[in-house]
């Protein structure tokens, strides 16, 4: 049953995410906690229940709280969208194949900033204190991520106002040309000891590879986000994670790995093949990709709410100020010390490792040690699924957190066993996905509405790219300046902080998040006098060819279960709203068969 619990989102819209008193607050955080943790839910472990009646009590002061078994679609048919929930289409596989095909562009993003750190490395080889000794070390590595804050914003705007599909593509195209063009970049009087106006020309593509991998974070994750909600509640969260930061994670494995493999090829007196075949092999996924997004179809959900007349920008931001806030400084630390260790993770080895270690044995540590995000990615996007995003990225972050400060403490002790150094380090970084790494994208795409999904996104994800700059140009000093400890002391305390903005200051990450705040959305914004009409295919034309005084059968495929289908028959109510000629509502039997 939905149930009408406040109408917050109309009457303190500024501040409806912000408790009004103790007594609000601990309920909000006891209930968010028992409908995020599905595992709780006897749902969960029924998998026989057969749904009764539901009701969607739709009306202009309504939060709804979903309370159906798991087992049972959450498709819904409602006076905004005018069409079941399934945005995507090609059925069961197609949902699969529509998050990869929206989400897996990321494995461009891990494979480009973490390449470069081994190529950072050869260029200090190949042109040592030209590079070394010149701002060139920091420029190389961090353009990237300026392109990609302007890149974030741009596509975010355009995935939202125009279309996802066209921002994917032409994102693509950024990735794939200007990978080629980083592995061929040549400037004036470049040669093979003598850098010329080779770095001038490598910051100025990386800048443009930057904005290509910008437009997979605003277009391609919610897109993807959209497709993972069309799947059964139980594994909405890991397939969502598998696509996006698992990918993320894979491409930095292959970014770490392809430079080993060219070294043993090339010899370590020849890298500049190395270097640049490493950079140009980036141009292969995206370029994959590009084909398979060319028979990407748009959801039915985004086409139906977007905007087609511009964004009412005052209203957004009454509305989702406080929430983007929040996401986006949990970013921004994330990304702080994510994109900082990672940068520089070589040049972290090569302090530990003896200064006679060969350049292949420097490598094949990295490799090591890239490899240990695997686990903690995969099996945090289970614990997402079942825990909750909000209770897994807490835990995760503590741990991670403690794990640091232990590292710190012992460094001394540690560098003396660079095995036992990379096993510990290693687990470090597998936690730090366990929690923010798989969840703060899903977050990111949760808690904002379809039609402003990709905007918002792009900011959070655009604040986050913000403290990868700023952490891969502060992490050098700080280990130059105050030991390899003090980065570790620092990056966990922010992870303490980060716990607890993820715990208490977060709304409600459950399940039907997503579908809730589409509804929301678009009662405050009728109640500010805007008119809907503007927004995707007109209401009233909804209204008419979906909602019939009379009841109307007809028949939906659920594959809600893992291996069967059940025959459930709902009724899902359909409130004609306040501003309706009547209040009557409207029914509609659905029956599903096998």
């Amino acid at each position: 049953m939905v149930q009408l619990i406040n109408n917050k989102h109309l009457t303190h819209s500024l501040t409806r995410d912000i408790p009004r008193s103790f007594k609000e607050f601990k309920a909000d955080i006891i209930s968010r906690h028992q409908k995020e943790c599905i595992i709780l839910q006897p749902s969960f472990w029924d998998k026989d229940q057969v749904s009764p009646d539901i009701d969607y009590e739709e009306g202009t002061s309504s939060e709804i709280e979903e309370s159906k078994p798991d087992n049972v679609s959450s498709n819904k048919i409602n006076k905004y969208t005018g069409s079941e929930k399934d945005p995507v289409q090609g059925g069961r596989l197609g949902k699969y194949w529509s998050i990869l095909t929206c989400g897996a562009g990321l494995f461009s993003d891990g494979y480009i900033n973490n390449s470069i750190s081994t190529v950072s490395t050869c260029l200090s080889k190949v042109y040592g204190k030209a590079y070394t000794e010149s701002n060139a070390i920091k420029n190389v590595a961090s353009i990237v991520f300026v392109g990609t804050v302007v890149g974030q914003l741009v596509f975010g705007y355009a995935a939202d106002h125009y279309s996802r599909k066209a921002s994917m593509l032409v994102g693509t195209v950024f990735l794939v040309v200007f990978a080629i063009m980083c592995g061929g970049a040549w400037g004036i009087h470049t040669t093979d000891s003598h850098p010329g106006g080779l770095f001038a020309a490598l910051t100025i593509y990386r800048f443009f590879l930057g904005i290509g991998i910008g437009s997979e974070y605003s277009s391609g994750s919610p897109a993807a986000a959209e497709a993972a909600n069309c799947l059964p509640k139980r594994c909405r969260n890991r397939w969502f994670i598998w696509f996006t930061n698992l990918a993320i994670n894979c491409g930095s494995v292959v970014g770490a790995f392809v430079p080993l493999v060219l070294v043993w090829i090339c010899g370590e007196k020849h890298l500049t093949p190395v270097w640049r075949i490493s950079l140009g092999m980036g141009a292969i996924c995206p370029m994959i990709l590009f084909f398979l997004r060319l028979r990407f179809k748009e959801s039915e959900a985004f086409e139906k709410t977007k905007f087609t007349k511009g964004l009412p920008y005052l209203q957004i931001i009454k509305f989702y100020w406080y929430r983007c806030l929040i996401i986006s400084v949990i970013w921004f630390l994330y990304d702080f010390s994510a994109y900082g260790f990672g940068t520089y993770s070589s040049i972290i080895i090569g302090l530990v490792l003896p200064k006679k270690a060969s350049l292949a044995k420097n490598f094949g540590w990295h490799v090591v040690l890239t490899l240990f995000k695997l686990p903690g990615s995969y099996l945090g996007a289970y614990s997402s699924d079942y825990f909750g995003a909000r209770f897994s990225m807490t835990i995760g972050l503590l741990l991670h957190a403690a794990l640091g400060f232990g590292i710190g403490g012992g460094l001394k002790h540690l560098t003396k066993h660079i095995g036992g150094f990379v096993v510990i380090y290693g687990v470090f970084s597998s936690l730090d996905g366990f929690s923010a790494g798989d969840n703060i994208g899903y977050i990111a795409a949760s808690i904002n509405a379809t039609p402003v999904r990709g905007t918002l996104y792009g900011v959070a994800a655009m604040v986050g790219k913000i403290g990868a700059f700023v952490g891969s140009y502060i992490f050098p000093s700080l280990i130059k300046r105050h030991g390899l400890a003090s980065a570790y002391y620092v990056c966990s305390a922010l992870a303490v902080f980060s716990a607890f903005l993820t715990y208490f200051c977060l709304p409600e990450l459950d399940k039907e998040a997503m579908d809730r705040e589409d509804i929301l959305f678009k009662e405050y914004l009728e109640s500010q006098g805007y008119d809907i009409t503007l927004m995707g295919l007109h209401r009233n034309d909804l209204e008419d060819s979906v909602i019939d005084t009379n009841t109307a059968s007809f028949e939906v495929n659920e594959d809600d279960t893992k291996d069967e289908h059940k025959h459930i028959v709902g009724t899902y109510a359909i409130d004609s709203g306040n501003n309706s000629d009547n209040n009557s509502s409207s029914s509609i039997a659905v029956k599903e068969t096998e």
